[in-house]
């Protein structure tokens, strides 16, 4: 059996772009003045790119780093995956799977131009409200490279 390698592609989120979402996020949480973490990974939910601003809570690394595997897992936001959860929701306990997922707000997959999965982005340190919207800047800072 021969393999044919160069029909097999992966798409991975490259250290460019991952720097460019950690850069945008780290602008607005100092416009904010939010301390946080920004953990982006990659597709295979491993380390692309870490930040751990000056008097970001620890105890928010993690949280971080369980956002972005969470979002980059399911391909949506942490948020929308707590919904399946909650008591009544179409998948309780879900959140106990994969090693622990964080179903709060503040991870988004990352995609790109057509919509591939390639990678996930979690926030954290800040209260929820705050992690989403850094996300959210982070994210379309990913968007200005491709543009």
């Amino acid at each position: 059996m021969e393999n044919n390698w160069e029909n097999y592609v992966v798409m991975q989120i490259t250290a460019l772009q991952a720097q460019c979402i950690i850069a945008a996020g780290e602008a607005h949480a100092v416009e904010i003045g939010v301390p946080v973490n920004i953990a982006v990974l990659d597709a295979g939910v491993q380390l692309k790119a870490f930040s751990r601003m000056d008097g970001a809570l620890l105890g928010s690394i993690d949280i971080a780093l369980g956002k972005a595997k969470t979002a980059a897992l399911f391909g949506m936001a942490t948020e929308t995956i707590g919904e399946f959860c909650r008591p009544g929701g179409t998948s309780p306990g879900l959140e106990q799977t994969n090693g622990g997922l964080v179903v709060f707000g503040g991870g988004l997959p990352v995609l790109n131009d057509d919509g591939t999965i390639i990678g996930g982005l979690g926030v954290s340190g800040g209260s929820v409200s705050q992690d989403v919207d850094v996300a959210l800047v982070a994210l379309a800072g990913l968007r200005k490279l491709t543009r």
